[in-house]
């Protein structure tokens, strides 16, 4: 049933989201700019359009690449954005102690 899947999705995708670099950029930017409704509203519209290219492309690109692979890219992917959020962090570290 449709609703069942809104529900799961909204559950998933809110738990998800909870405590993530999006909602700690949307404190940051709220308390440095004392402007928290127009923060909202930015970040709210990039949620909404980033959820949409990513139903979009996941539907249109899941009949054309096996699910196997779309799994691989994907871990692929996020272990080469999370080294390179290390590598970074590591190296601003060093550059603080000179």
């Amino acid at each position: 049933m449709i609703v069942t899947l809104l529900f799961t999705t909204f559950f998933t995708v809110f738990l998800a989201e909870m405590g993530d670099k999006t909602q700690l950029t949307t404190i940051t930017l709220s308390s440095t700019t004392n402007k928290p409704l127009a923060v909202f509203i930015g970040s709210s519209i990039a949620l909404i359009l980033a959820t949409l290219i990513g139903a979009l492309a996941g539907g249109s690109i899941a009949n054309l690449i096996p699910p196997f692979i779309l799994k691989l890219l994907a871990g692929i992917v996020f272990l080469y954005l999370g080294s390179n959020l290390l590598l970074q962090s590591k190296n601003s570290k060093v550059n603080e102690n000179i």
